[in-house]
């Protein structure tokens, strides 16, 4: 396994890897959910990258960046097990460096949601993952539907700006109890920790009315917020949403394919989640 902090380095590795070639971009402090992504692009790909970090331009004023979990270490380890070929540890001045000033906006679908809770959020995401694919010029790009938006975020960038990368979104991986895996999950106590699954509770008996016959989006996030309520440790409810899965335009009756998401606030961590409707 080769790490590499700079885009030089990692685009000459890439440029003399065996194809396909996948990325899994990640934060770090790695867990099953990414560990399931690194195991899917072993499977599909070649040459297997793997890009750690912890982006600056995606947190916003008052946001949790310096207390974002960091192991990098542990995270090696764990990727030299997976049989992970390349991983690209860059500096923040190597992917921002001195007078750069070009961002990506990629419009409305990152306004909405997470981007109205996290004003700039999207661009940041946007901008970096654009600059991955840059450097690594992979053939496949790997995503996990438990950031959703993200994941339209990203399939939006890559076929507007005809980047020529397939993003493959894979399933959430969770809890036994259906708490989605996150990194931020290690920064809830004990008792949040236990209070956790409401998110996906709330979600689970959103989509329960919609299998039974409810199309009336209102009603299915009702179910949804009703449940959330039930749970005291809650400090807020950002939003409980039924959008269209490609525009995330809000819905007014529930369609198949569409996703059912919440964001709620549990101590210091923001949750959260999402289901589709299928």
């Amino acid at each position: 396994m080769r790490i590499l902090g700079l885009k030089e380095e990692m685009r000459r590795a890439c440029g003399g890897a065996a194809r396909p070639l996948g990325l899994v971009p990640t934060m770090g402090a790695l867990h099953d959910g990414h560990l399931s992504l690194v195991g899917r692009c072993r499977d599909d790909c070649a040459t297997v990258a793997v890009s750690i970090f912890v982006n600056p331009a995606q947190f916003g004023e008052g946001e949790d960046f310096a207390e974002y979990p960091r192991d990098l270490d542990g995270d090696l380890e764990l990727l030299r097990r997976c049989g992970v070929d390349l991983v690209f540890v860059p500096g923040a001045a190597e992917v921002y460096p001195p007078g750069f000033d070009t961002w990506v906006d990629v419009g409305p679908v990152g306004e909405r949601l997470e981007g109205a809770a996290r004003p700039g959020h999207f661009r940041g995401v946007a901008t970096v993952v654009a600059k991955l694919f840059g450097v690594v010029r992979p053939d496949r790009a790997y995503f996990g539907q438990k950031d959703g938006q993200q994941t339209v975020v990203v399939s939006k960038l890559a076929r507007d700006l005809d980047l020529g990368v397939e993003v493959v979104v894979a399933p959430t991986v969770r809890e036994g109890d259906g708490l989605a895996m996150s990194s931020r999950n290690a920064r809830l106590n004990p008792e949040q920790r236990r209070a956790a699954p409401v998110l996906y509770r709330a979600l689970a008996a959103g989509r329960g009315e919609w299998e039974r016959g409810e199309r009336d989006a209102g009603a299915i996030c009702g179910v949804v917020r009703r449940v959330l309520d039930s749970e005291p440790l809650l400090g807020g409810i950002d939003y409980v949403s039924l959008a269209a899965p490609d525009t995330l335009e809000e819905l007014v009756v529930a369609a198949p394919g569409a996703m059912l998401s919440a964001a709620a606030q549990l101590g210091v961590v923001r949750l959260i989640d999402n289901v589709m409707l299928e």
